[in-house]
Parts: structure tokens; C-alpha cells; sequence
């Protein structure tokens, strides 16, 4: 049914949300309008899946060097003079400008053999996020909008704002491919500025008045091809009826970190991506089921240690502040926070300075939502050797496939199921495998 107009006037004047407080009220009574109602009913959702529950991808576009990240090699030629340092794990290095990182260490697991067969950055990107390769005749889902797809959709309803959110994205935010531009991300910049598009253009009356029209439109609309049940079902439940609860819902507040203490702000770092990630934080917890957050500029072809320093002073702080305030508001056992890019880059320093793309073994972060913390997978050679095609050394090797793999797993989602494209051409969720040991107790 569409969304009364009269009724969207009143919420936004009254700026209470009627229809979200029914549901939750018949629900489990008014305990259900705040973010502990959203976590308990998370839980009980876990009780019949995996453990996690919501996602957050902390996108690092362009490509950050395993060297000065996740995979340091301090004192081998590879290294190219970056340093290491100890993390709160015996045996686990981080780059040195992981300093906050490396104190979080026992909540976060690190696979540094990962491998993709992509080293363009478009390509490599689409990868990394759908878990299959580009292909000219089907756009697959990225992962986010699988989550939301397989996942409790009617609970998710009782969320007014979208599910599936991009902040800061770039060029590339997750898209619902085949699956439908429903389970596309709802994109927002920096949390200081205003969300796009969620306030009414005109005034309340001619707001009135073209929200009537629309309404009428759509009737006619469906009543002129004989009340098709296919086409009134789409009408049911339209993108506009979603924009409409968003328009007037108080949720909208998550995206506003203005709300936050200044101390705690300060700690994810006063620049976009902090920002942004303690919007995550505040989204999750009012039920939004994924969150991705890029930090974009590490590609470092030229000065890769001036490059890389530069955007990990900006992680840092961002990515262990996060981590630490999900454990304090008890949401990182069902929180699963993956931190990566496209691939990393060569393990030798270019004439330039630089360090180039390299896909043959890089590292990518998990933590929370059942991942068991401080492990290791995989390890890089020290001394790989200048070959043509490039090869790299690993012991363990895992394809970006069964980073997907093991997202999935956790969260219960059964990944090898077979879902038709609007086409009815049968595709796999994910072919890649979990990494068992980071989900084994």
C-alpha cells in the first residue's frame, strides 16, 4: 500500500514516526524503539544463523601496501627501509604507523596471503567486492547487498533508514547488480554535512499536493493494464514508500556524529573517514545491516612511503577506535568489520619511489561477528624473486573469493545456493571457500 500522503505530512510536523512505533509496539512493546531492542533482536536472529549479523567494509581504495600495513618485513630488501612494530599479540607485527591498530590486535585477524587475478584497479575493484571476476553480460551484487538479500528482510523492515549504506563512497559503491538496484547502497558523504535528498524541496502544501498526484498516478497506472497483480505488487512496495518513512523518520540522527561527545569524536581523528567510521558505529547500532566506508588515495606509484604514511595516519585512529567501541557497546561478537583493498603492491621500491599494483599476495583484516582474533593466515616471501609474469611465494594462498566465503559463513548465509538472475540464468552466492581456522574456536 502506498504511503498515505496526509499521514507524511503529519510525521514530519509532529517529527514522530507513527508507523515504525505500531510495528514495534505490537511487536515487544516500546522497549523496541531503542538501539538494545535492535541488538536483542539481532541475537535472536543469531540463534538461527551464523553469529554475526551486520557488516562494516572499511573500503581502501587504490591499493595499500601490506608492507606498511599488515604485512611488514622490517630489515629484508623488500621492505624498503619501512619499520614494524609489536602489536598486543606475541608474534604479530603491524606497519609502525599502525600504532592504535596494534593495541587492538587480539580482536583482529589478519589472512595475508590473499591472491586476485585482477591488477587493474577497476576490475580489480569489482573483484574484491562481488567476489567474481568482471563479466560483460551480468553485474554481480557486491557483498553488502547479498547480506541484506539473504538475511531477515521483514525484520530489517522495522529499520527505517536503508540497510545497506555507502559513506564517502567513490565511483564504485556497492550495487545490487542482478539482485535488483533495491539492495544498491544509499551513499552519504562527510556525517558534518546534510544527507542528500531527505528533505522535502517545496512547502508542506505543494509537498502535499504532488504526493496526492503520485498516488493517483499510480492507481491509474495499474488500473489501466487490468490490475496486474505483478505490477501492483511492485507499486506495494516502490522505493518511494522506503523514501517516504526515511523522510520522516527519527533514525536519520545516527548519520549525525554533531550528536557524539567531542572526546569521543576526537579519538577516531577530526578528518572524513573518522568521521565516517563513528557513523558506522552509530549506524549498526541502530540496525543497519551493512556500512561501507572508504578511504580513498593509496595508490603509490610515486613516494610510496610518504603516500601510505599519509592515509594510515588517517586509519589508524579511525579503524581501532571503531573496533574498540563496538567491543565496549557489546556489538563486536555480531559485528564483523573487514578491512582491505583491490590488491597491494610489489614488494620491490621502483625508480620512482613507488610501489606498484601487486595482486599475487596482499593482506586483508577481519575482526568481530565470530572471528577469532590475533590469528594469522598465510605468509609472503621475504625474498621473492623478479620474474615475468610475476608470481609470488605463499604459503596458503586464498583467492578474494573465500574472503567472501568466510563473511558468509559466519553470518549464516548458506553461499553455494543458487539464486536466478532476472534471466533465470542460476548463479552461486560465492565460490570461494571459508578460512576455517579463523572461524573455528
Amino acid at each position: 500500500m502506498m504511503v498515505n500522503p496526509t499521514d507524511f505530512i503529519q510525521k514530519q510536523q509532529t517529527h514522530f514516526h507513527r508507523r515504525s512505533l505500531l510495528k514495534m509496539a505490537g511487536l515487544s512493546g516500546l522497549s523496541w524503539l531503542t538501539p538494545l531492542a535492535t541488538r536483542l533482536a539481532r541475537s535472536a536472529e543469531a540463534d538461527q544463523r551464523g553469529k554475526a549479523k551486520s557488516l562494516i567494509v572499511l573500503w581502501l581504495e587504490g591499493a595499500p601496501s601490506q608492507l606498511e600495513t599488515f604485512d611488514p618485513h622490517e630489515g629484508t630488501m623488500i621492505a624498503g627501509g619501512s619499520k614494524a612494530r609489536k602489536t598486543s599479540v606475541n608474534g604479530i607485527s603491524l606497519g609502525d604507523g599502525m600504532q592504535q591498530v596494534a593495541e587492538q590486535m587480539e580482536h583482529i585477524s589478519l589472512i595475508r596471503s590473499v591472491t586476485s587475478k585482477e591488477g587493474d584497479h577497476e576490475r580489480a575493484i569489482y573483484n574484491a567486492k562481488t567476489g567474481f571476476r568482471p563479466d560483460p553480460t551480468l553485474i554481480h551484487p557486491s557483498i553488502g547487498s547479498v547480506i541484506c538479500h539473504q538475511m531477515n528482510q521483514e525484520q530489517d523492515r522495522l529499520v527505517d533508514i536503508p540497510r545497506h549504506i555507502s559513506i564517502l563512497p567513490s565511483k564504485t559503491p556497492g550495487r545490487g547488480g542482478y539482485l535488483g538496484d533495491q539492495f544498491d547502497a544509499f551513499k552519504v558523504f562527510d556525517p558534518v554535512q546534510p544527507i542528500p535528498d531527505v528533505a522535502a524541496r517545496v512547502e508542506t502544501k505543494r509537498q502535499l499536493s504532488r504526493l496526492e498526484k503520485l498516488k493517483f498516478a499510480d492507481q491509474q497506472f495499474l488500473k489501466n493494464r487490468g490490475n496486474n497483480s505483478i505490477i501492483g505488487e511492485s507499486l506495494k512496495s516502490s522505493n518511494l514508500d522506503a523514501a517516504i518513512r526515511l523522510m520522516s523518520s527519527d533514525q536519520l540522527n545516527a548519520f549525525d556524529v554533531s550528536q557524539v561527545s567531542e572526546s569521543e569524536r576526537a579519538q577516531f581523528g577530526d578528518t572524513p573517514f573518522g568521521r565516517s567510521c563513528l557513523a558506522a558505529l552509530r549506524l549498526i547500532e541502530t540496525g543497519v545491516r551493512c556500512v561501507e566506508v572508504t578511504l580513498t588515495g593509496w595508490d603509490s606509484h610515486v613516494n610510496n612511503h610518504e603516500t601510505q604514511a599519509g592515509r594510515i595516519n588517517i586509519l589508524d585512529p579511525a579503524y581501532a577506535s571503531l573496533i574498540k567501541e563496538l567491543k565496549k557497546r557489546d556489538l563486536l561478537d555480531s559485528t564483523m568489520v573487514v578491512c582491505g583493498g583491490e590488491f597491494g603492491r610489489t614488494p620491490w621500491i621502483n625508480p620512482l619511489g613507488g610501489r606498484d599494483h601487486w595482486p599475487h599476495g596482499f593482506s586483508i583484516a577481519l575482526a568481530g561477528g565470530g572471528i577469532q582474533g590475533g590469528r594469522v593466515i598465510g605468509e609472503t616471501d621475504p625474498n621473492p624473486q623478479r620474474e615475468s609474469p610475476p608470481k609470488a611465494s605463499l604459503k596458503q594462498p586464498h583467492p578474494i573469493e573465500d574472503v567472501h566465503a568466510t563473511v558468509f559463513s559466519a553470518m549464516g548465509i548458506e553461499f553455494e545456493t543458487e539464486l536466478d538472475t532476472p534471466i533465470g540464468r542460476p548463479m552461486k552466492i560465492c565460490e570461494g571457500k571459508p578460512v576455517q581456522a579463523l572461524l573455528d574456536v
